[in-house]
């Protein structure tokens, strides 16, 4: 099945693609760099993740093919990918390679890659204030920078794989998004994904780091109640009044049952990006 394009508001450079992805996704892709892009699947009613049910997010994304398929491609051209801590408590097994999401694809996201002259595979980044992660986890045993601070750093050197590196961002208690996004660039890491939960979105926005937002909108309602949260895309972060920080409609397509938005974030005081 292809998406169907629906609106391309601003031309992108589009990318090599290998004609299987340019089929399956209705048409040309491209992300400049650098560049940090979020990917977020939500319920119509706004909720991205239900605290407590593991891999909430398969669950919000009604395991849609097409959202594997969007999320497997914007793995496939990232320089590194993003995570915090929650998201790998969530998904004990998960290990962050550009196929996983969508195996079918993997000849077409290896060549994709080779023509971007990028590794392999994306590295991947998490971040924990506290340092209270699972030393064992198997993409911990694959590699991984550890964004942390000073005292999950402490915490944390000698008990993590010899593959995975320390980052820290300073005394905390909270990670630093700002030094910790200035490492990755400083290492190379130019195209960041961030498939990181509300709270570290929220950061990110706050400081003005995220450049594009990829938001997949499922046809679920999930509902809310006063005693559970159950957050949308930013937590733990108040932007209005004070902060404005609009979104461009870049790119809009979609699916049978799933639609696909592409948004650039336009900060106060800030130049516009897209």
């Amino acid at each position: 099945m292809t998406l169907k394009l629906v609106l391309e508001a601003e031309a992108l450079a589009p990318f090599d693609l290998p004609d299987a992805l340019h089929e399956r996704y209705g048409g040309s892709f491209g992300v400049g760099r650098p560049r940090l892009v979020a990917n977020f699947v939500s319920t119509i009613d706004g909720v991205v993740a239900i605290p407590n049910v593991p891999q909430s997010s398969q669950l919000i994304a009604d395991g849609n093919d097409d959202d594997r398929f969007v999320m497997a491609l914007l793995r496939a051209v990232a320089d590194v990918i993003v995570i915090g801590s929650g998201t790998l408590h969530a998904s004990p097994n998960s290990i962050w390679t550009s196929s996983r999401p969508y195996p079918v694809a993997q000849p077409s996201f290896a060549e994709l890659r080779r023509r971007l002259k990028l590794s392999a595979e994306p590295d991947l980044a998490v971040a924990t204030g506290s340092g209270d992660i699972d030393a064992s986890h198997p993409a911990l045993e694959r590699g991984a920078t550890v964004l942390t601070t000073d005292e999950g750093a402490s915490k944390l050197r000698g008990k993590l794989p010899a593959s995975c590196s320390i980052s820290s961002t300073g005394p905390g208690p909270t990670v630093d998004m700002k030094r910790a996004v200035a490492f990755l660039h400083d290492s190379g890491r130019q195209r960041i994904l961030t498939e990181a939960g509300p709270r570290i979105f929220g950061a990110l926005v706050q400081a003005q780091l995220v450049d594009e937002l990829f938001l997949t909108i499922s046809p679920l309602l999930a509902g809310r109640t006063a005693g559970h949260r159950r957050p949308g895309l930013i937590d733990d972060v108040e932007l209005l009044p004070e902060v404005r920080v609009r979104t461009r409609l870049l790119d809009l397509r979609h699916g049978a049952t799933h639609t696909f938005f592409r948004y650039a974030l336009d900060y106060e005081g800030r130049q516009p990006v897209g």
